[in-house]
């Protein structure tokens, strides 16, 4: 008789293999930048969703490479995923992307493993990364490319220093990880961006919320979710206060 496989562990499974397809891609396809992301994509979300529609058939699942289908909604249980989160910095041979499997209970981020191909790893919500002490000057991350305006003025108003880096998942593990100490995002997301690495965040002791300090909640009819916090719950108070007062000087 098969051993059931718990959602903690398919979770963790499954972000792992697809990115494992996403590395020997990009090793032997010999695509490049768009078409290797676009080829990524299209391979990891299929696998994904193979192996989750036969071990939990009676849930639902929201990704971002399939079409969205509002009868999720009526189900309790709904799996968020992102086959390649970064797919510019894959497409560019970087580290900075990752693979995303959640699991989403009631709204709540409960389940989430997120895949750091790049540098080997795979995080979970079952097995918490252990938080070491924080930066000194603090570390805040930032795109690569566009950080936001309310990001730099908490960064200058804190003294943190600012970190450039590629896909969501990556900047969230980060923190994690103990290389930067806040994340905060207000450039618009869609729920397959967070809701994994909000999962793990939040199993390590991180706090997580929406910028305005309310929860996440996922499986919405509109699963645009614009912005999020995830930090050292010793930087949220003035994180928070900060950003809103940002919002009021507007």
């Amino acid at each position: 008789m098969m051993e059931f496989e718990s959602d903690e562990a398919l979770a963790e499974r499954l972000a792992a293999a697809a990115g494992q397809i996403l590395i020997d891609l990009r090793a032997t396809s010999g695509l490049e930048g768009k078409e290797l992301g676009k080829a990524g994509d299209e391979q990891a979300n299929a696998m994904l969703m193979r192996e989750l529609r036969a071990a939990r058939p009676d849930d639902a699942i929201l990704s971002e490479e399939e079409k969205d289908s509002l009868t999720r909604c009526a189900f309790a249980r709904c799996w968020v995923v992102d086959p390649l989160d970064g797919t510019r910095e894959y497409g560019e041979g970087r580290t900075d992307w990752a693979v995303h499997v959640a699991l989403a209970v009631e709204g709540v981020p409960t389940v989430g493993a997120v895949a750091l191909p790049g540098l080997g790893i795979t995080l979970s919500s079952a097995n918490p990364w252990p938080l070491g002490a924080a930066n000194v000057p603090p570390k805040m991350l930032v795109s690569r490319t566009r950080p936001a305006a309310e990001a730099l003025f908490v960064a200058e108003k804190i003294g943190a220093e600012l970190v450039g880096m590629g896909s969501a998942g990556a900047k969230a593990m980060a923190v994690v990880r103990g290389e930067a100490d806040i994340y905060l995002h207000t450039g618009g997301q869609y729920e397959w961006d967070n809701c994994a690495p909000a999962a793990v965040a939040a199993a390590a002791g991180l706090h997580v919320s929406r910028v305005d300090g309310s929860p996440l909640v996922y499986n919405c009819e509109n699963p645009y979710l614009p912005d999020l916090l995830i930090c050292r719950k010793e930087f949220t108070d003035e994180v928070l206060r900060l950003a809103g007062e940002f919002v009021m000087s507007r």
